[in-house]
């Protein structure tokens, strides 16, 4: 805590001020040496030494980590919480927007800050491509290089074995990548090379590198080799740690869908004693019914993650799966989708999303959110209709807008947590979201895991929808308020259900 007032009581350097420190310690730079063609690639790797991290290393490594965790109130299995960081506090739930390489696309700093961020994501395996952790460290890392005095939670780069997986090789010492910007150059990212890297880079969070995944193979072999392997990993993570009294070393649960894995994985985790964990492997393509289960596996209180640690669900961004995991006693959450989804022209909604680029926006004069307070409340839909996709300023305009979106929800959610009316405001968010949904009779609901989810932590929807009906809706359903005139979904969904119930013989259930 006496760490967390001394860096808040410092303020950044300006930006002036930083360029002449950059400029005085950044080396004159020696000629290029010439290497014949290939040899970059040709070139054997180096093979350091590896052991597990010995119980005086973990200790030393994480007994006095530089956070504080404060659990606020609970509602059911929803929690508020504050987590206190050496750039501030961070009040839970939280949505954490992804800056990969130290920005958001279309945001700066100041736009950030002014939307209320407290913290936010850089990505370490393209940080370290580029503007490289040699850059970074001269400057005082990432938060001096983007002039950002919030929080930054870094991950480790183990993303990357699966979303750059033709372009990876992966054995115990690490993962071999190519740079898919420069065709036969290999970068080695093994365990000790990703913390120093996000020692270099500064985050207030960093994660252990773990062995990814894809949450679809059914290759059981692979699969249990993973979750062993990402043990092995973090326990190098934890020796190759040097900045544990600045930076948290957060350890990852692993595990895939398989229940026996993800226990041993929680046991192994929690044994270590990280100063907060992460849920990872989902959110890559599996059915929801199975990713509701991990969910609910490592929340459950008792054999479940910690109480008195944050808890972070990896890559989840959909709206519809927040609040359910929140519901569930997650606090943490961080996806590109947001910003990725507005820079093809598509907002976020409390009825569901909105694609601009659509033709029944080109005379909709109405606001984009009647009687929405965020950064657009202003622009109307046919405005922004006329720009989307067109010009730059557009996907900035939106990824404003669907980010003010995310971090709201979460903010009213803690809200609602700490009020203790958190069950009766997730129902009243689903028939929002689900405008086309209702009670019996009626021919569609909202995705049915959803049921089965919300049920596991209390909270009951057989009222309020007809789980029954033959159409089952999208997770991620389309606003259906459109054009002027109302819900036209809604209202043919209702008509269908009329009709239907009509034409059943009176003793049908």
């Amino acid at each position: 805590h006496t760490l967390t007032t001394l860096v808040l009581s410092s303020p950044l350097p300006s930006t002036a001020a930083m360029a002449k420190r950059k400029a005085d310690e950044l080396p004159t730079e020696a000629p290029e040496e010439k290497r014949p063609a290939g040899a970059e690639a040709s070139e054997k790797l180096p093979q350091p030494p590896y052991t597990a991290a010995s119980a005086e290393d973990r200790a030393k490594a994480l007994s006095d980590p530089p956070l504080v965790f404060k659990l606020d109130a609970t509602c059911g299995r929803a929690r508020a919480s504050t987590v206190i960081l050496p750039h501030g506090e961070v009040l839970t739930p939280v949505f954490m927007p992804v800056g990969t390489q130290g920005t958001i696309k279309g945001m700066s700093s100041e736009d950030m800050h002014a939307l209320g961020c407290k913290i936010l994501l850089g990505n370490t395996f393209h940080l370290a491509n580029r503007p490289t952790c040699d850059l970074l460290d001269k400057c005082g890392g990432l938060h001096n290089f983007m002039q950002w005095s919030g929080n930054i939670l870094t991950d480790s780069g183990g993303f990357q074995m699966v979303s750059l997986l033709k372009l990876a090789e992966i054995t115990e010492q690490g993962v071999e990548f190519e740079d898919p910007k420069k065709e036969g150059s290999r970068m080695l990212l093994t365990p000790e090379k990703s913390i120093e890297s996000q020692n270099s880079i500064g985050g207030d969070i960093i994660m252990a590198l773990d062995d990814v995944v894809s949450s679809t193979i059914t290759d059981m072999d692979r699969i249990k080799e993973a979750t062993d392997r990402t043990l092995r990993w973090v326990d190098r993570c934890i020796s190759a740690h040097r900045k544990p009294h600045s930076q948290n070393l957060f350890g990852i649960v692993q595990g895939h869908l398989d229940p026996d894995l993800r226990e041993s994985s929680l046991k192994e985790m929690i044994k270590r004693n990280f100063p907060g964990y992460a849920i990872g492997g989902l959110s890559g393509g599996e059915a929801k019914d199975s990713f509701w289960r991990v969910v609910e596996q490592c929340t459950r209180p008792g054999t479940g993650l910690p109480a008195d640690k944050p808890r972070y669900l990896m890559g989840v961004g959909y709206p519809l799966d927040i609040v359910v995991c929140v519901a569930l006693g997650v606090d943490m959450f961080d996806c590109v989708y947001p910003s990725r989804t507005a820079r093809f022209g598509t907002a976020l909604l409390r009825t569901g999303q909105m694609r601009l680029t659509s033709n029944e926006f080109a005379t909709d004069h109405r606001p984009l959110e009647p009687g929405g307070t965020g950064p657009l409340k202003d622009y109307t839909r046919a405005m922004l209709h006329t720009i989307v996709t067109k010009e730059p300023v557009a996907a900035s305009l939106i990824t404003q807008h669907n980010l003010h979106f995310m971090l709201t929800l979460l903010s009213e959610m803690r809200e609602q947590i700490r009020n203790n009316t958190f069950n009766e405001w997730v129902r009243k968010f689903l028939q929002d979201f689900f405008p086309s949904a209702r009670p019996a009779p009626c021919s569609a609901c909202p995705p049915r895991w959803v049921r089965s989810a919300l049920e596991a932590c209390g909270i009951g929807l057989d009222d309020i929808f007809d789980w029954s009906a033959a159409e089952e809706l999208p997770d991620m359903p389309r606003d259906s308020s459109n054009a002027p005139g109302g819900n036209k979904e809604g209202k043919k969904a209702e008509a269908k259900g009329k009709a239907a119930a009509a034409a059943a013989p009176e003793d049908a259930s």
